[in-house]
């Protein structure tokens, strides 16, 4: 019993998977449209939370699955999400949807994912399981193999069920019926409104958008004096882990707003918005350097100070912030 479902490499589960379902009802929305549509783009920083060996407290997207309900819901595509409290509920459940033809998006943690080459205690990875023979599933996992994969019915279940911090309890959704997507224009342009005014940000919520970075750039500068040489460094650590290795990554997701931007102008024949695909891209490569510096001073080959890694992530809140406002003017003309 395998569904007749194209499996398409993408640099984002979340995103990857809803545009390979959608493809699967016909309709040719990218990734990248995903994510800008869902509102995927962020940036996050939670001063307060312990940083050893957590990540966690830097986020460049908003929180997992939101992108997944916001694009949905505004494509007007109905879908069902279920989590269970009984294994062997969720399992013969995704059974009965196979056994129907409809292919099935799950969250699971990474670290049991037998063909996963990261074994990092993260319960919101997103694949779609699209058939099933014997006691092996077949699965379109996008982020990892070109092709489909196939894993045990006991590894599947171990992954759909894993413990530790947010417990998928068997998460699952799908498309109920086919969807009928219409004109997105009027979608993408107020989801770029809507991503504008996050990242600008309002003086009472100084944790989110160009005004964390700037907030960031302050406790970097002060990284050595507050923990010492050792904690300064896994807290450099810890933010490079976050812009270049978990998930996309931090710098992967403003790359992935720039191609959102660049098919946007095509869409809306605006060709101004290549302009700021183009700078996007820019900082996206900001972001990359800015880790690289980092990961030069952790391993002792920069002469850069603390203040100096302070000084390229205020270019960076700078850069974002001009980038916003003016795509925020461009936007209400």
């Amino acid at each position: 019993m395998i569904i007749d479902f194209e499996h398409r490499s993408a640099a984002h589960c979340e995103t990857g998977v809803i545009s390979n379902m959608l493809h699967f009802y016909g309709h040719q929305l990218s990734e990248a449209m995903i994510f800008g549509i869902g509102e995927g783009l962020t940036f996050i920083y939670i001063p307060f939370m312990p940083f050893k060996g957590n990540a966690i407290k830097f986020s460049f997207r908003t929180v997992p699955g939101s992108i997944f309900t916001r694009a949905l819901k505004k494509l007007d595509v109905k879908v069902n999400i279920k989590q269970f409290n009984n294994k062997e509920e969720g399992m013969k459940e995704l059974d009965n949807l196979l056994t129907a033809g409809i292919p099935v998006g799950n969250v699971v943690g990474l670290f049991h994912l037998p063909y996963s080459p990261v074994r990092t205690h993260f319960n919101a990875h997103n694949l779609c399981v699209v058939g099933k023979e014997g006691d092996e599933y077949i699965i379109s996992d996008p982020c990892w193999h070109t092709t489909l994969l196939n894993i045990s019915s006991q590894d599947l279940m171990k992954v759909r069920f894993a413990e530790g911090t947010f417990k998928p309890k068997g998460k699952m959704y799908w498309i109920e019926e086919k969807p009928l997507i219409g004109d997105v224009r009027g979608i993408i342009l107020k989801s770029i409104e809507n991503t504008c005014k996050k990242m600008i940000g309002t003086l009472f919520v100084p944790h989110f958008g160009t005004r964390a970075i700037v907030m960031l750039s302050k406790r970097v500068r002060n990284l050595k004096k507050r923990y010492g040489d050792k904690g300064a460094m896994s807290y450099l650590a810890s933010l490079v882990q976050v812009i270049e290795e978990v998930g996309t990554g931090g710098a992967g997701y403003r790359y992935m707003y720039a191609l959102f931007l660049h098919e946007a102008a095509e869409l809306l024949n605006q060709p101004k918005l290549e302009e700021y695909s183009s700078e996007m891209y820019r900082i996206g490569d900001l972001w990359r350097q800015f880790a690289l510096e980092c990961g030069r001073k952790i391993k002792n080959r920069t002469q850069s100070t603390y203040n100096d890694l302070g000084d390229k992530l205020l270019e960076i809140a700078a850069a974002e912030r001009k980038f916003f406002v003016a795509l925020k003017k461009e936007k209400q003309g």
